[in-house]
């Protein structure tokens, strides 16, 4: 692992990009980019002990968090979900929703 800064370039030839875990050398920082087509969800799941950060960079969609009602999310806005949370985003306009998520190791589990 090494300690050196680095830029990297956002891709759209996929519905997901890794940018930063481990295996690029962060400490316990994971992030990715996410491009999602208008209906298109990336499925229910939980980041476990991580805390998640989204920040919608383009469209309209639609955040489940837990148990809670679906939340609206659109550019320029940013979701926080707590860890052991069990979340859903889905794009609920008529253009891609792209956004960028965030993940940490929660520090007082």
């Amino acid at each position: 692992m090494d300690n050196k800064a680095r830029v990297l370039k956002l891709e759209y030839n996929d519905k997901y990009q890794r940018l930063i875990s481990k295996e690029s050398g962060s400490h316990g920082l994971k992030m990715g980019h996410v491009v999602l087509k208008p209906g298109e969800s990336v499925g229910s799941h939980t980041t476990a002990e991580r805390e998640e950060a989204i920040v919608v960079l383009k469209g309209d969609g639609e955040a489940q968090v837990g148990n809670d009602s679906a939340v609206k999310i659109r550019k320029n806005s940013v979701l926080y979900i707590p860890p052991w949370t069990d979340h859903d985003i889905k794009n609920t306009g008529t253009d891609i929703l792209e956004y960028i998520f965030i993940t940490s190791l929660a520090q007082d589990l």
